[in-house]
């Protein structure tokens, strides 16, 4: 076992790798674990126009690329694996990748969270290049302006979504595989009372139909529920509104979490007004996707991945460990 490091970061993308910027240049000599999905969702998203700096736009692989680079800068060490197990009840915290274990005073979980998806055929490849197959409105409904989409989902995502991008589309269709709708009262009449949604009951995407400019999606297949007939439905996009799921098992009930299996930061961690990068366990700190369910955004992973590094080393410093 190699000697024990000031902190380790399990997870890259925006906030692993903005946290481990700012702890290196704090001289705490970081080691990223950042797992083989490398660079997190941005890795899978075409071009980027709402972070702040790039006025016009930057593809995600590309952007996540200086990141990295930012971050290797500065002195932090990089292991491209995927961590397997940990240990926080003890001190020092023990982290496992299938090659070696490590120790740290502190440690960062930046693992994200991932869109779900109906896993049908083509589908990874409709995901990648702009094809028409994504799961943010919010990062990717400017290019769907004057066209029609497909909004996949029932519950107050799903209706989120939709008339979010009412603001640039000129019909959204939210299909739903049973009749009744998981969302909010407020949310589901929000969209029934937009001119520009409509509601395609109770159906579920069988599949895409591509014919696009360069593969893209202009179609998707649609099946009812009950009778499973299937039928053609044009659509120049679809937007999966079906939930995410932070990565979070491998914690494997270390660190609070909520139902959903987002990691609880805060106050919610230990009942007392702290950092809000904060877990349950003292010295282990969590920020982007993995914690937060609401935004899901880059800019706003950044942020508390600045806030953890932060928080962790002022930690080390009260605590005396940082060397």
């Amino acid at each position: 076992m190699s000697s024990i490091r000031n902190l380790i970061i399990i997870g890259s993308g925006p906030a692993g790798y903005t946290a481990a910027i700012y702890a290196a240049r704090a001289n705490l000599k970081p080691l990223m674990i950042s797992g083989l999905e490398v660079g997190g969702q941005l890795m899978t998203t075409t071009e980027v126009e709402n972070y702040p700096g790039f006025p016009k736009g930057i593809m995600g692989p590309e952007m996540m690329q200086h990141f990295r680079e930012q971050a290797l800068r500065f002195g932090t060490e990089i292991k491209d694996t995927n961590v397997t197990e940990v240990d926080f009840k003890n001190k020092p915290f023990t982290v496992k990748t299938a090659d070696e274990t490590l120790q740290a005073h502190a440690v960062i979980v930046s693992t994200g969270a991932s869109a779900r998806w109906l896993n049908l055929p083509g589908e990874l490849e409709l995901r990648t290049g702009g094809k028409g197959l994504t799961a943010c409105a919010t990062c990717d409904g400017f290019f769907y302006r004057g066209k029609e989409v497909v909004v996949m989902g029932g519950g107050d995502s799903a209706m989120e979504e939709a008339n979010f991008l009412t603001k640039f589309c000129t019909k959204v269709t939210i299909v739903n595989r049973r009749n009744e709708f998981r969302a909010s009262k407020i949310m589901l009449q929000r969209a029934k009372d937009n001119p520009k949604i409509a509601l395609k009951t109770p159906y579920a995407i069988a599949g895409y139909k591509t014919g696009g400019e360069g593969g893209k999606i202009d179609g998707v297949v649609l099946e009812h529920s009950e009778t499973k007939k299937k039928e053609d439905f044009p659509a120049a996009g679809v937007f999966m509104a079906i939930g995410h799921i932070p990565n979070t098992q491998f914690l494997k009930g270390q660190l609070k979490t909520d139902e959903g299996g987002y990691i609880l930061t805060g106050p919610m961690a230990d009942g007392k007004p702290t950092p809000g990068t904060r877990t349950s366990i003292e010295g282990v700190f969590a920020c982007g996707d993995c914690q937060d369910h609401i935004y899901r955004q880059a800019v706003t992973a950044a942020g508390s991945g600045c806030s953890a590094a932060i928080d962790a080393e002022r930690w080390l410093a009260k605590q005396g460990l940082a060397h």
